[in-house]
């Protein structure tokens, strides 16, 4: 799976987010994930990664192996 798939798949749920996507070994199942946004307000730091693997849910278990998750709301 290539990070632009990745990328595009939380654009599509998170549209205003700023997403960062590197592939940590090349092999396109092992990715750090950096995500900026609003959608984040006022959630907890599970509740925010939980929204983000749901967003990837169909790929978890097919073409995603690990995920190192970063996630913040942007500062205003």
């Amino acid at each position: 799976m290539l990070p632009e798939e990745v990328k595009a798949m939380i654009l599509a749920a998170m549209p205003d987010a700023q997403v960062s996507v590197v592939d940590m070994r090349g092999t396109g199942d092992h990715f750090d994930i950096e995500i900026i946004s609003r959608a984040f307000a006022g959630k907890t730091l599970i509740e925010q990664h939980q929204m983000v693997f749901k967003t990837l849910a169909g790929e978890m278990d097919r073409r995603i192996h690990a995920v190192q998750l970063k996630t913040r709301i942007p500062k205003e």
